[in-house]
């Protein structure tokens, strides 16, 4: 099999069964027109290929993933000023999602892991936003004009890690259900195990134990994970956990510890 790296967009016209429903062939016209004026020509200044389409979206292949989130930033912003005069309810909103990743080539069509998320980052857009892997942010930060806010990770159907998610700031977009910055992650402190033991020697054991829960934990980008000096203060207290949870503050973290693990 043909394999290559590569960048793909996924894109999905929101409330489309509405939309047909609603002016079956004026929806018609409208998408076809804007495919012509706005979204064809933003793929094509961008070097995208579009894969194929599925009548109210498509899947397109883009050489980088710089030029693959300008082309959907123009193609939102275009599309939001060309749409502006339509009621609410009957404006055409593309959903889009980008992601970097290996692909399997089938003739014309592309298949794998890769296509796979970039369909489900599509999901989580809000109507007329743009969502992001990790693998995209990487390489465009500081590469676009547009803000990136951090939306945490996704867990997403049928893939097995969550996805690490950011959304591309859009003038007139919705703001998403999370909203977290790239600096705030969720805290978590693993305060000291206690000894049950008869025997005292043993909480060098458990002490060691509280250490490797720690470096576990701190291998998942999206958590911050308190210092083991930071908790072991609470060694031998008796203090509730919850209490603990609310009112720690953590100089490393600069802010209150949100969750506590015992």
């Amino acid at each position: 099999m043909e394999r290559r790296l590569t960048t793909i967009m996924a894109a999905d016209l929101v409330g489309y069964s509405r939309l047909m429903a609603a002016d079956e062939e004026g929806t018609i016209s409208r998408l076809r027109d804007a495919r012509t004026y706005v979204i064809d020509p933003a793929i094509m200044e961008g070097g995208g290929r579009i894969v194929k389409t599925m009548g109210d979206g498509l899947l397109v292949d883009f050489p980088s993933p710089v030029l693959a989130v300008r082309a959907a930033l123009l193609m939102q912003r275009n599309l939001i000023s060309r749409e502006s005069p339509q009621r609410e309810d009957r404006r055409l909103r593309f959903r889009i999602g980008i992601h970097l990743g290996d692909v399997v080539i089938d003739g014309d069509d592309i298949l794998g892991d890769c296509v796979n998320i970039t369909a489900r980052l599509e999901t989580i857009a809000p109507a007329g936003g743009i969502c992001i892997s990790r693998a995209i942010y990487d390489h465009v930060k500081g590469k676009i004009e547009a803000g990136m806010t951090w939306l945490g990770p996704h867990s997403v159907k049928n893939i097995p890690e969550p996805i690490d998610v950011w959304q591309v700031e859009l003038d007139g977009t919705a703001p998403s259900p999370v909203r977290l910055s790239g600096q705030e992650r969720a805290s978590i402190a693993v305060l000291p195990f206690q000894n049950f033991s008869a025997t005292p020697d043993q909480d060098f054991f458990v002490d060691g134990l509280v250490e490797d829960v720690i470096t576990e934990l701190s291998r998942f980008r999206w958590l911050f994970v308190i210092a083991r000096n930071s908790t072991f203060t609470y060694k031998g207290t008796a203090k509730d956990v919850r209490k603990i949870a609310r009112g720690t503050w953590c100089a490393l973290c600069r802010g209150r510890v949100g969750s506590a693990v015992r």
